[in-house]
């Protein structure tokens, strides 16, 4: 057992051990390597840090508190957190902040939250929900976000994971959800509902203003012996991965994997300390994702910054409402954020006046040839065009902006640059506490996600011939372990302790570009291996009116795609609707359609526009490096992928089994006769 990779550190350690046990006579037998492995699947045990001799790596370790009550010591009077509550503006400085968390933390003890059990939180990103956050890590559990786009079923499937004591909900719609799967839930003492009045009084059931109260004068000394027993070396939070494939899994990040990431991200975008230069951020994004909690809650606390509360519908079009009124510092987009806000703008630019829209397009050019020649220094003139477009997007003082979590077309990024907006990507998982690489001005290339964050390392493991190897990261960003998984931690890492990425990449010169997902390649019926997103990106460059296309031909003879085209989206919902957006109506006029639907599209029914769409496929498949990689038939779905129709995760992640399973029968038609060769004369053409 000694051997195994959970206890020894590494093969010295392992012989030391060895020696050590040898001579010690039976009776005096103790336990050897007491020194914990680095990793574990237990949510109670102890991990031995990756630390390095000198610099960053080396930096002492600190637990939550530790760091919370340095940035109170430095920053306590600045503001930490705003939000509107109608037409007000509210705000809690640093040290109201570290209060409130710390009287959280004594309701959930008073509540029975028990040392490494979870606090769930299901709900909008709020002040209460980083209260709830930090409350449950201080009150020694572990705080657990849930994803609000989650059914009753996956909701019990986390609480009952992480055994969650208490659950804390946003409002009537999310507690129904538990209310649902309570009975099954043996350790839930109390449930809390942040917003809204309830609606029916229960047992266990609290507002947030008897929560709160519930702890407030109870006396300080167990909650600071919970503090101080604390290691940075313990688990403090669970990120429950947004499987594509099978149930989530509870990634266990410890003290020092939030605190050190924290540290080394911010040394490496620069974000200034709050006694500089306070930053100013919008949380908007899932906080059940690590992205946004290591951006919005501790970044943002390690250098006193200010973060801003987003409305609920943020993605359904207020978020830009926000941006104006905050005007954030640091901002963090998903691609699909920045592909909303280009056809917004485009859709705009769609209906502005000629004139102005040559001005525009004669900037742009000149923006991106001068940014493209000059990459690494932005002397571009800050032209009129860019500076109401920045104003208009809220983001005129915004220097740092960034995209993760999915891949971003170079259309987008270029789009974004010609207007003097580089968009900086980064790549990282939730195992690696967020992230990993990020782009910095200073260090970026186009479509390449950037350099290690300081202290981290990379290694590309069995590279084929062009340099594509998996990404396997090293540092002390690297995750405890998965929650109760041995068997699927084990896989997670090698044997060396490197974590295993599951993507795929290559370096020039130092940058990591990904170039797939280990998982996503598909290995047609004659061998070959093709990844799916370079050519899907490729179509969409190619076909401006395609909001998403998917390869298909896993254990195919050949290669075919679903396509869906750019729609508007339902305010409400956020469901796609048959009503094209302006952009595509205006591309369908050009190309001599009339057409204002996608239901007027789909089936080939427009002539002109399938033309177009067959030609851009063309000039995909001349590029293409084998005959194997060409697109042989395609087909346009009756809507747009989205979130509430289940094709995309909750960070627009595409979710290729499930789209494969829902057109089945569309896929199966690909396949069902021979294609014929092209020929210019006779185009080939999708199946009815």
């Amino acid at each position: 057992h000694i051997c195994s990779s959970e206890t020894a550190v590494d093969k010295d350690a392992c012989d030391k051990a060895k020696s050590v046990s040898v001579q010690r006579p039976a009776s005096l037998s103790l336990p050897v390597a007491s020194e914990p492995g680095l990793w574990t699947s237990r949510g109670d045990a102890e991990v031995t840090l990756r630390m390095g001799e000198s610099g960053i790596t080396a930096e002492p370790p600190l637990t939550v508190n530790q760091m919370f009550s340095a940035t109170v010591e430095r920053f306590g009077d600045y503001a930490a957190l705003g939000w509107k509550e109608g037409e007000q503006q509210k705000t809690l400085t640093y040290k109201q902040y570290y209060q409130a968390c710390r009287s959280a933390a004594k309701s959930f003890l008073k509540l029975g939250l028990e040392r490494y059990h979870g606090v769930g939180i299901l709900g909008f990103n709020s002040m209460e929900w980083f209260i709830t956050d930090i409350g449950a890590i201080l009150a020694g559990g572990f705080a657990v976000g849930i994803y609000t786009t989650n059914s009753p079923d996956a909701c019990l499937y986390v609480a009952d994971n992480c055994k969650a004591n208490i659950i804390v909900v946003e409002n009537h719609k999310q507690l129904q959800k538990i209310l649902q799967v309570e009975d099954k839930l043996p350790h839930l003492k109390a449930i809390i509902q942040y917003k809204d009045a309830i609606k029916e009084k229960r047992p266990n059931l609290y507002s947030w203003s008897e929560f709160m109260e519930l702890g407030r004068d109870e006396p300080d000394a167990p909650l600071d012996a919970i503090i101080s027993s604390q290691k940075p070396n313990q688990c403090c939070t669970l990120i429950y991965t947004s499987g594509t494939t099978g149930q989530p899994k509870g990634v266990m990040l410890s003290h020092d994997n939030l605190t050190w990431t924290a540290l080394s991200t911010s040394q490496h975008v620069q974000v200034t300390e709050a006694s500089q230069s306070q930053e100013v951020v919008v949380s908007y994004l899932p906080l059940s994702h690590i992205a946004a909690q290591m951006v919005d809650i501790w970044v943002t606390m390690k250098v006193g910054g200010v973060t801003h509360f987003a409305q609920p519908d943020a993605l359904k079009g207020s978020l830009v409402n926000t941006m104006k009124e905050v005007r954030p510092t640091v901002f963090m987009g998903v691609p699909r954020v920045w592909e909303k806000m280009q056809e917004k703008m485009k859709s705009i630019g769609a209906k502005s006046s000629t004139v102005r829209r040559k001005v525009a397009a004669w900037a742009k050019d000149v923006g991106l040839q001068t940014n493209i020649r000059k990459m690494n220094h932005y002397h571009v003139a800050k032209k009129l065009v860019f500076k109401k477009v920045r104003n208009a997007l809220g983001l005129d003082r915004c220097s740092k902006c960034f995209t993760g979590a999915a891949p971003i077309t170079k259309d987008t990024l270029e789009f974004f640059l010609s207007l003097n907006i580089p968009l900086y990507e980064l790549f990282g998982m939730s195992e690696s506490s967020g992230p990993h690489t990020i782009s910095v001005p200073e260090a970026f290339r186009l479509t390449s996600v950037g350099k290690e964050i300081p202290g981290c390392k990379t290694k590309l493991q069995s590279p084929d011939e062009e340099g594509n190897g998996e990404i396997c990261l090293w540092g002390r960003h690297v995750f405890m372990g998965y929650l109760n998984m041995a068997d699927k931690t084990e896989e997670a890492l090698d044997a060396e302790g490197w974590l295993r990425s599951g993507d795929l990449g290559k370096h020039d010169d130092g940058f990591l570009f990904i170039t797939g997902r280990i998982k996503e390649l598909i290995i047609t019926a004659g061998g070959e291996n093709v990844p799916p997103v370079p050519i899907e990106e490729a179509v969409k460059e190619h076909v401006p009116l395609i909001s998403n296309a998917m390869l298909i031909g896993d254990k195919r003879k050949f290669l075919s795609m679903l396509l869906t085209v750019k729609c508007q989206v339902n305010a409400e919902t956020g469901a796609p609707e048959d009503e094209l957006t302006p952009e595509v109506i205006e591309l369908c006029r050009k190309l001599g359609s009339t057409a204002t639907r996608v239901s007027d599209l789909t089936g080939g029914k427009d002539r002109a526009v399938h033309a177009a769409i067959q030609e851009g496929i063309n000039r995909v498949n001349e590029k293409s490096t084998s005959n194997a990689q060409r697109i042989q038939k395609w087909l346009i779905l009756d809507k747009d992928f989205s979130i509430t129709g289940g094709e995309l995760g909750p960070t627009m992640k595409l979710k290729r089994p499930v789209v494969v399973k829902m057109y089945k029968e569309q896929i199966e038609n690909f396949y069902k006769e021979v294609p014929t060769p092209t020929t210019p004369d006779a185009p080939l053409a999708p199946n009815k």
